[in-house]
């Protein structure tokens, strides 16, 4: 188990960086004409939010790559002792299930997937597919995937990109809901009322 971790890690988020960031956003381009980052480069609150969430991004990749190169890296770091394999296995479980629910969110926001807020154009409010028990399914898939990753690999690095990231994530999230409040007022006020922040469970 301990040799297919060593693989599995950085080959996941690796797959992960290459479609749900590089992929979608390359597809996105090409139908709508510009890059759908549209996180600010100047130096308001805002584009720190989102250099933050680059260099998490930068860190988590580093350190999920690492394990090829130091194999021991894990023990070195480990805070929690989850030597059981039932931990290792409901985290990539978590990890896999993520994956595909991140991608499957990203497809069905068709042109309305962006990395930050697009100020300058009206996206469309995508209330079907997954969010329709999310009002943020791709953040979602996000946490749970960094969840799966401290399950398999508990360190107190992964444990703190998961707190970091998720601190991030709820700052984007609320950022975004002032910002869709602004763009389509009653009918996302409607939805924001049917359907939870993170989760809605009927």
């Amino acid at each position: 188990m301990t040799d297919f971790i060593r693989f599995f890690i950085p080959i996941y988020f690796i797959l992960f960086f290459l479609v749900s960031f590089l992929g979608i956003s390359i597809a996105v381009a090409k139908r709508i004409g510009k890059n759908p980052n549209v996180f600010p480069k100047d130096d308001s609150a805002y584009a720190l939010v989102g250099w933050y969430f680059k260099l998490i991004l930068a860190v988590l990749l580093i350190y999920a790559i690492l394990p090829l190169v130091l194999p021991d890296i894990r023990e070195v770091f480990r805070i929690i002792p989850l030597n059981f394999d039932v931990f290792q296995y409901v985290g990539i479980t978590l990890m896999l299930v993520a994956f595909i629910w991140v991608v499957i969110a990203q497809l069905q926001m068709r042109n309305s997937w962006r990395i930050g807020i697009d100020e300058h154009v009206k996206t469309e409010l995508i209330t079907t597919g997954l969010f329709q028990f999310s009002r943020n399914p791709i953040f979602l898939g996000m946490t749970v995937s960094l969840v799966g990753f401290f399950f398999v690999f508990p360190t107190i690095i992964a444990f703190f990109l998961l707190i970091i990231a998720s601190i991030l994530m709820q700052i984007q999230i609320r950022l975004e809901e002032e910002h869709l409040l602004r763009q389509h007022s009653s009918i996302y006020l409607a939805y924001k009322k049917r359907v939870g922040r993170m989760l809605s469970l009927y």
